[in-house]
Order: structure tokens, then C-alpha cells, then sequence
């Protein structure tokens, strides 16, 4: 038995002395990922949501009619709400201004109960001293009663007690932030991101006005302004506003604007129930696809939640009840969710007055009550829809049925594969070259374009973990095809089956036998059509291989570049520039010559004699990955150690959906208008 001593020495010491005790926003700083997420894209903008959400509460309850968010330079963030103003008198417990209190304590806020608010998308009453505590420079000022108090911070910290500045007869909250580069490694706001956000948020609160300002080109001198919004200060800088009075029947319009309604008349409700207010709107489209977008307390629900759980079912029944009655559906078992799900646009949204979320990004719905009335207010009013609009009534059935048809008819498709597949002993295609390793996390997959791509990258790939499949042309177009139809490709078979993960209501991405899935397509208009198919193909049936993060584009280079013996890859026409010296600003026919191994060469200009001649440099420009050879694309292209490769992500699913549908839908009209607005952002190869 060893001695006490050295027991306590072999176990390490373990007494009140080890027990940490955080003081004021330390915990924020030493695991933001609790509070907003991540540290990355989307916690740095979770930082502009928390505190627009204070002010668009302030709009929920009847008390402000004008939100601004304004981006600064210097990567920093101007909030404005014309509310009631932050309380800035002194907290009975706390001892302190309230709006020191609520600015550097967690769980500190009007939103727990009380008369402040009825119905609030905070929860924690972490928002505010969140942003505070993960900000290098944080600044609130408050107009009310008559005066301006403002006080600043430092990570957290208050910098000084609350002070008066002035007089004023407006009242609101501006808070000023700037992110903590200690915490956020890369402050980069996405415009579009945050405009999509906003867009969503005005549809959400009817008539309330927001502003959104993008001041981060301006010199700081020119911003500084009396104007207690910017927006009405005369400030030249890009500026979007937005204000709806149709609330989420706008909304539903605006996702359906590319799309072709089933029925003519929008549905709507408004109505509440059981301390629950309950707004839906919803639209069948001629599609495939599914739109749900559910909100509680206007903060948006990634992953849905009761109030989903109770729409759905509430769908379904309804639904069925109406066509048996009224003898429109032959089908003896009835439409079950994916039937009256598809091609669907609906907009789910409630208001609670004590509500619960699953965690605090709020991306689930967990208050029960909200289940019942959900489900209540919509079957009732949707079967009232379905009595008093006959017409659309039966458009939707028609459109529900043939989906029902579909279904059967893909899991017939379905099973035949997959059946075939095991009497086959799950043979992998024939056209696969699959790498040795059998573990998923280090083994990839590259899809690549053609035989004479696939012959090179098989040559040059490692084959213990590096598998090939190639394509030939174009596969088809997923966006309006059905699994049934999608199962009958040769091309998309095989994809499947060399994923190993199945399909449909049956994908599994546990099984999946590759962790990087590499679409190498040729860097010209045909391999970005390939490439767009495939991107199709993936967010629409295999959403799941994007969201977990194994979806890539790789990045071949466009010219390889010789300086006598030297060699280099150019990515781009500016590194080609760059490589190739003034000598071959560009490459022209006349100074162009093709050398007995095919490469191309620009010959270097004389050197006066008596100077040192300058190596020749030569230029060849890759059409595509079959005009390298195997040590090139190893090289540049498949050598983990040395190549690009870009990470499919999705940061907003609703705007990917919609340019899915303008650029792959059948609506040619918006397609070509979408292609005529950004053609001068093309990049073309004449």
C-alpha cells in the first residue's frame, strides 16, 4: 500500500481550492460556444441578432415602430430602436443603474416576467451582456424621460458608472459593439446574410420599419451625426429598408415568387388560443421540395419544434378528412406526411409569454402548450379554407395525390436498387476505382468528369485512401426529377451505391463510406454545368453529406508556368500575371506555338547581346483535368498536403433554395432575369 502522501501525489489533489469560481462574464468569455453557438461565421453574426431581437421585442409589444442595424468602420456594429429605452435607474438589488446591470450580468432582463413584456424572443436574459462580454468595445446610450445616459465597456466591464450626457425629447436604445478579436478569429459580416435576416424579420412584425446600413466603407469622421437613426441623417452609404403590412402572407409570396402556385388564394390565420397567438400562412407550389419555416417569438427555428409537431399532424388529417369526404382521393390508405408535405410553402409562427427553447441559439421549440394550439387553430380554419374555396381545395388534392402516386412508384425504384444491390452482394460500380482503406474518416472520393480525367486521376491518386469515379457528361437535372426517374440514371446509381448511404426516407449518413466527397469538374462553362447538377443533386437529396461537412469543390489551377527549369501552378489569370512577368502578360495565338509534347509556349523576347538572357518562360493553359497528366493532377490537384480544395457549406438554406429554383427550375423568365442582373459578377472563358 503506498503512503498517504504518496497516494494523494498518484491522484492529484482534489479540495475547495480546485473549484472555480467565475466572476461577472468570465464564463462567457471561457465558453462562448454555450452562448452563441460557435466562434465562427454565425456566432459573429448571432452578435447582431441578440441585440436587433431587444429592439424588435420593443416593436412585439407596441413600443417601437423602427429598428436600424448600421455597420460601421473598423468592424463595428450600431443597433437603434426607437422603444422605450433601457431603465437607467438603480436596481433595488443589484445597487447599480439598471442598465449596468442588464449590460454586465448574465440572467439579467425585463423578459422573465412582470409587466415589461408580454411576449419576448429572449430567454436567458443573456443577450445583451453576452454581446458585451465578447466585444473588445461596447457602448449603450438611452434616450428617455427627458435624457441621454449612456456608459461604455471593455469585455464586459464597465468602463465608468452611467452618466448623463444630455437632454432629448426622442426615446430608444443605441448600442454600439465590436467584436473581441481575442474571441472571433475572422470578423467578416455577410452582407447579404444579414440583409436576408432582416428581410425575414420585417415580414415577421407587421409594420414595423428596419433599416439596414452598410457605413463600412466611410471615413469614421463623416458617420458621427445628432441623428439618433442614421438613415434619416442623409448618410451616403448602401441602405436597404424594409416594412410589410401583410405579415406572413408577404412572406409566403415573396419565397413563391419563382415558383408556380398550385392554388390561386394564399392561406392565412391569425388567431389565439390558450394564452398562445397563432399566425400560418401557406401555399402549394409546383415542386418537389418542401418549404417550412417556423418561428416562436419571430426568432426562427432551424430544427422546428412542438409548434411544427402540431402543424403537421393538424396538415395530415386535415387533408385526408376533406378528400374522403368529398370523394376526391381513390387511395384506400390515406396521404401520409411526405405526401401533403411536398411542393409545400408554409410559415409557422407563435408567441408565448413563458417560452422554451432547446438551447440557447434557439434553434428548437420545446414549450408543449404550443403543440395544442397550433393544432387547433390550424385544423379548424384550413378546413375552412378547403369548404369555402372548392377550386383550390381540389388543386391541392390533385397535387397531393400525385405525389402519393410518386411515392409508390420511387419506393418501388427504391427497392429493386437495393434489392438488386444485396443479390449482388452490394457490388460497388464497375466504373469505381475504390481506394483499400474501409475507414470513412480517412478515406475521400473524387468525382470527376469524363474518362480521360478518370484515367489520370487513377494514375496519380494514393490508393489506399483515394477512390475514383467517373462521370460521362451531364447527369440529369434532380431539381423537378422524381427518385423513381433520378434511379433509372446510370450516373446517379452509381453515385449512390459508391456512397454506400442509400437514398430517401431510408439514407443513413452513419454508413457513408467516404468523409470528403471531391467534385472535380474542368474549369470551363460544360464543367461548371456538371458541377451545378451535382451541387443539385447533393442539396436536394443528400442534404445531410453538406450539413456534416463532407462535401468539397476541388481547385485545379488554370495554367502551369515553366521559368527554365522552374515550375509553377497559376489559380487564377491575376497569379498567371504575376508568375508569367511582363514578358507574357497574356497569351496570344501569334506568340503561341505548340512543342512536339503538346505544351504550349510563349517564347521570351531577345536579350540585347552582352546582358544575361532571361530563362524562357512557357505557358500552358489547362482546359481540363484530362490535359494533365498524372503527376500534375497529383500535384496540384489530390496531394492533401499541397492542393485547394473548397468546403460546401450552407449559411442560408432559404436563399440556396431559392436559387436552386430560379437556376435549375423551369421558370425561364427569372432565370434569364437573374442571369442578366449578375452577369457582369461571370467570369468567362472565350
Amino acid at each position: 500500500m503506498p503512503k498517504k502522501d504518496e497516494k494523494s501525489k498518484q491522484t492529484g489533489s482534489y479540495g475547495a481550492k480546485d473549484i472555480q469560481v467565475l466572476e461577472g462574464l468570465e464564463a462567457v468569455r471561457r465558453r462562448p460556444g454555450m452562448y452563441i453557438g460557435s466562434t465562427g461565421p454565425d456566432g459573429l453574426h448571432h452578435l447582431i441578432w441578440e441585440i436587433f431581437d431587444n429592439g424588435r421585442d420593443e416593436a412585439m409589444n407596441g413600443h417601437a415602430t423602427h429598428v436600424e442595424v448600421a455597420l460601421l468602420p473598423n468592424n463595428r456594429v450600431r443597433v437603434a430602436d426607437n422603444g422605450r429605452g433601457i431603465p437607467v435607474d438603480i436596481h433595488p438589488k443589484t445597487k447599480v443603474s439598471a442598465l449596468e446591470t442588464i449590460m454586465t450580468t448574465l440572467h439579467a432582463g425585463g423578459k422573465f416576467g412582470g409587466e415589461g413584456y408580454k411576449v419576448s424572443g429572449g430567454l436567458h436574459g443573456v443577450g445583451a451582456s453576452v454581446v458585451n462580454a465578447l466585444s473588445v468595445f461596447a457602448r449603450a446610450q438611452v434616450h428617455r424621460d427627458g435624457g441621454v445616459h449612456e456608459q461604455e465597456y471593455a469585455r464586459g466591464a464597465r468602463k465608468q458608472k452611467v452618466k448623463k450626457i444630455g437632454s432629448t425629447k426622442l426615446h430608444g436604445t443605441i448600442v454600439y459593439f465590436d467584436p473581441d478579436p481575442q474571441i472571433f478569429k475572422e470578423i467578416r459580416y455577410d452582407w447579404n446574410r444579414i440583409v436576408s435576416h432582416l428581410r425575414q424579420q420585417a415580414y415577421l412584425v407587421k409594420g414595423l420599419r428596419i433599416s439596414v446600413i452598410d457605413a463600412r466603407e466611410l471615413p469614421p469622421k463623416d458617420i458621427e451625426t445628432d441623428s439618433f437613426f442614421l438613415s434619416e441623417s442623409g448618410l451616403t452609404a448602401p441602405s436597404m429598408s424594409f416594412c410589410f403590412e401583410g405579415g406572413l402572407l408577404s412572406l409566403v409570396k415573396f419565397y413563391n415568387k419563382y415558383l408556380k402556385p398550385v392554388h390561386r388564394k394564399v392561406f392565412y390565420v391569425e388567431k389565439e388560443v390558450d394564452n398562445v397567438s397563432v399566425e400560418i400562412a401557406l401555399q402549394y407550389v409546383d415542386d418537389i421540395s418542401a418549404r417550412e419555416l417556423a418561428f416562436a417569438n419571430n426568432t426562427f427555428n432551424s430544427e422546428g419544434g412542438m409548434h411544427v409537431t402540431g402543424f403537421r399532424t393538424a396538415l395530415t388529417r386535415t387533408l385526408n378528412d376533406y378528400a374522403k369526404k368529398n370523394n376526391l382521393s381513390k387511395e384506400a390508405e390515406g396521404f401520409i406526411g411526405d405526401d401533403v408535405r411536398e411542393g409545400l410553402t408554409a410559415v409557422i409562427s407563435v408567441k408565448l409569454a413563458e417560452i422554451q427553447f432547446e438551447g440557447q441559439t434557439k434553434a428548437k421549440l420545446g414549450s408543449v402548450e404550443a403543440r395544442g394550439a397550433v393544432e387547433k387553430v390550424f385544423a379548424e380554419s384550413f378546413g375552412f379554407f378547403l369548404e369555402e374555396n372548392p377550386d383550390d381545395a381540389k388543386q391541392i388534392i390533385g397535387k397531393i395525390t400525385l405525389a402519393l402516386k410518386a411515392r409508390k412508384a420511387a419506393k418501388a425504384a427504391k427497392d429493386s436498387v437495393l434489392r438488386k444491390g444485396a443479390l449482388e452482394g452490394l457490388m460497388l460500380p464497375g466504373k469505381l476505382a475504390d481506394c483499400q482503406s474501409r475507414d470513412a474518416s480517412e478515406s475521400e472520393i473524387f468525382i470527376v468528369e469524363g474518362d480521360s480525367a478518370g484515367g489520370s486521376s487513377k494514375q496519380g491518386r494514393d490508393r489506399r485512401t483515394q477512390a475514383i469515379l467517373p462521370l460521362r457528361g451531364k447527369i440529369l437535372n434532380v431539381e423537378r426529377a422524381r427518385l423513381d426517374k433520378m434511379l433509372a440514371s446510370k450516373e446517379i446509381r452509381a453515385l449512390i451505391v459508391a456512397m454506400g448511404a442509400a437514398i430517401g426516407d431510408v439514407f443513413d449518413l452513419s454508413k457513408i463510406r467516404y468523409h470528403k466527397i471531391i467534385i472535380a469538374t474542368d474549369a470551363d462553362v460544360d464543367g461548371s454545368h456538371i458541377r451545378t447538377l451535382l451541387l443539385t443533386l447533393f442539396y436536394r437529396h443528400f442534404r445531410p453529406v453538406i450539413d456534416g461537412g463532407y462535401l468539397y469543390i476541388a481547385q485545379p489551377p488554370l495554367y502551369k508556368i515553366k521559368k527554365g527549369k522552374d515550375i509553377q501552378y497559376a489559380y487564377t489569370e491575376s497569379e498567371r500575371i504575376a508568375l508569367a512577368g511582363k514578358d507574357a502578360p497574356e497569351i496570344e495565338e501569334e506568340a503561341v506555338a505548340a512543342d512536339e509534347e503538346g505544351e504550349t509556349v510563349s517564347a521570351s523576347p531577345e536579350r540585347d547581346e552582352g546582358k544575361a538572357k532571361q530563362p524562357k518562360v512557357s505557358i500552358q493553359r489547362y482546359k481540363g483535368l484530362g490535359e494533365m497528366n498524372a503527376e500534375e493532377l497529383w500535384e496540384t490537384t489530390m496531394d492533401p498536403s499541397a492542393r485547394v480544395l473548397k468546403k460546401v457549406e450552407i449559411t442560408d438554406a432559404e436563399e440556396a433554395d431559392k436559387i436552386f429554383d430560379i437556376l435549375m427550375g423551369t421558370d425561364v423568365p427569372s432565370r434569364k432575369s437573374f442571369i442578366q442582373s449578375n452577369a457582369k459578377m461571370a467570369t468567362l472563358d472565350v
